[in-house]
């Protein structure tokens, strides 16, 4: 009969604290609040007696998404259930500098010898431009994976396995641009008993199903 008491291993204990979940998040955080863009500059030294039309000031684009949705509701509840099993749906938001650019939500439970960790990370950049930057350079990071058609402007997933003490842990990250939207999607498991890792399929699957459902968040929460 399975029981919760067995110690974890020290990787997957650090896990729980909140001090490593952006790190195990594989969150890349870009620098920078909104930058203001100016109107326009005016003509210095022009002189002329008689006013003319100006040209019209060219306005900055504005932005589709103008700040992060609730990570922790981005998700339905049965789908927290399904992916982690004995969480609390509410999941537990990570202090963030700046809550309006960048929000992350995250889930774990131990249910009998099963242990699975699940984050959700928005993150607003200024621009569809600086968001097209970042998400190269974090597909770049990546090694091994693929792009997920039909998800956002572009999706990219990619799952690892790592071991330590004989103990297997299987991890999925799913990067999703959404024009100037980012978000990030990890999810991992590991089995005490047996030692072994969920299969790579599980793992891709399900942390697909939660950057899908995370980005139609992102949607509604734009056109709220």
């Amino acid at each position: 009969m399975r029981s919760s008491s067995l110690p974890l291993p020290l990787a997957l204990t650090a896990r729980l604290s909140p001090v490593v979940v952006l790190a195990a998040a594989g969150w890349a955080l870009t620098s920078g609040p909104f930058a203001a863009t100016s109107a326009g500059e005016h003509k210095e030294g022009e002189k002329t007696g008689t006013p003319s039309a100006s040209a019209p000031a060219t306005a900055a684009a504005s932005k589709t998404y103008a700040a992060a949705p609730s990570p922790c509701g981005s998700l339905a509840k049965k789908t927290i259930t399904s992916l982690v099993p004995g969480a609390k749906s509410a999941g537990k938001e990570i202090p963030s500098t700046d809550s309006k650019l960048r929000r992350t939500c995250s889930w774990n439970a131990l249910k009998g010898y099963d242990y699975r960790w699940l984050d959700v990370s928005f993150e607003i950049t200024e621009n569809d431009e600086a968001a097209q930057k970042s998400y190269k350079e974090n597909v770049e990071e990546k090694s091994g994976g693929g792009d997920v058609p039909g998800v956002g402007d572009s999706a990219y997933s990619v799952v690892n396995l790592t071991t330590e003490d004989k103990q297997q842990t299987r991890e999925g990250v799913v990067m999703v641009r959404a024009s100037n939207a980012l978000v990030t999607v990890t999810y991992n498991g590991s089995d005490f008993e047996t030692k072994k890792a969920p299969s790579t399929d599980e793992i891709n699957k399900a942390a697909i199903k939660a950057a899908k459902e995370a980005v139609a968040a992102l949607e509604d929460g734009q056109q709220s």
